[in-house]
């Protein structure tokens, strides 16, 4: 199966060493979080965007709403429990790479999800609206075995596929803090379908301290409207979109000075170039969100104000250490302090 090794790459090597929650209820729910402790996943990348690994909860610093926070809990162990959400953009937007898009999917599925419990997942498909296609489970293939047997078609409804992965599905015990909760949305970003709207979603899923990367389906020469809505997503939650078919001529010489009937491309839809350079791209995309979900620093506090309203409450992290380095740290922007 295209890309099937990175699976057997990335196998888990570690557990959080964290005190367990009390248990969450079992089957379909509304996910209401009192926020007592905020879990702040945090990556730290290099100048060349290599994941610096060798930090130590010392050197870290948590500042809510400008103050300096107690960290009561630090991890830096890889392959951490987590559930994740696969939101698949099933509407005509994606007709054109539909089979590439599948292949992603599965690839992100098999990586994320290697057979083990503590790493569980759900699928939801979202067109004219959105569906929770396969339940929480801990095995791979029934959400893989789905995904084969969708066809795009209709809208998009993006949003409400959001609001139902932190509404309507099974929770899993621990949750939010141990596993943590993480969507990828694999889509262009764009909704025209739904009843919810970005900020109602934005704010449902910084209440239940979710994570959310994007890997984005929008081919090499194109443009959608929906990325800034993907990018604000992914990055007010600590996560980042990725883009495994735009730098498909990135490394190729000369390409714009080519001849050619469909324009110019040096390597042609339907060559074997052109595929490589899809797989290649699908690989690097699939390695980079694996990457970032299961090797992040893990850090947790208790604030130390008490307010429960509805106001947002701003997060900065930083390391010290590193402040004259360029080094990139990426965390949730902030949290609110109760559920709604």
């Amino acid at each position: 199966m295209l890309l099937g090794r990175i699976a057997s790459l990335l196998l888990p090597v570690g557990l959080l060493a964290a005190q367990t929650p009390p248990p969450a209820p079992k089957g379909p729910a509304d996910i209401a979080v009192s926020v007592n402790e905020v879990i702040v996943p945090v990556t730290v990348t290099d100048d060349k965007g290599r994941f610096v690994t060798n930090l130590e909860g010392k050197d870290f610093e948590i500042l809510d709403e400008g103050k300096k926070q107690t960290i009561n809990f630090f991890s830096r162990e890889a392959k951490q429990p987590v559930v994740i959400g696969f939101l698949l953009d099933l509407s005509n937007t994606s007709r054109l790479h539909w089979k590439t898009y599948q292949e992603a999917a599965k690839e992100l599925v098999w990586a994320l999800m290697p057979g083990e419990k503590k790493y569980s997942g759900y699928l939801i498909g979202y067109h004219q609206e959105a569906e929770l296609m396969v339940n929480t489970t801990w095995e791979s293939d029934k959400i893989t075995d789905r995904v084969s047997k969708l066809k795009p078609s209709g809208g998009s409804s993006l949003y409400d596929a959001i609001y139902m992965s932190c509404t309507k599905r099974s929770l899993m015990q621990g949750e939010p803090i141990e596993p943590r909760r993480v969507l990828v949305i694999i889509g262009d970003g764009n909704d025209n379908a739904s009843r919810k709207n970005i900020d109602e979603v934005l704010e449902l899923a910084q209440r239940n301290q979710v994570t959310i990367f994007g890997v984005s389906t929008v081919a090499f020469g194109f443009a959608s409207e929906g990325e800034k809505h993907l990018t604000r997503l992914a990055e007010e939650t600590g996560g980042k979109v990725y883009y495994p078919l735009q730098g498909l001529y990135k490394d190729v010489s000369g390409y714009l000075s080519t001849p050619s009937d469909e324009g110019n491309y040096a390597l042609k839809v339907g060559t074997g170039g052109y595929a490589a350079e899809i797989a290649k791209g699908i690989f690097n995309a699939v390695a980079s969100v694996t990457g970032e979900i299961t090797t992040q620093y893990i850090l947790r506090y208790i604030p130390d104000s008490t307010d429960t309203g509805k106001t947002f409450r701003k997060i900065e992290v930083k390391v010290p250490s590193l402040q004259n380095t360029a080094v990139q740290i990426r965390a949730r922007k902030g949290y609110f302090p109760a559920a709604p």
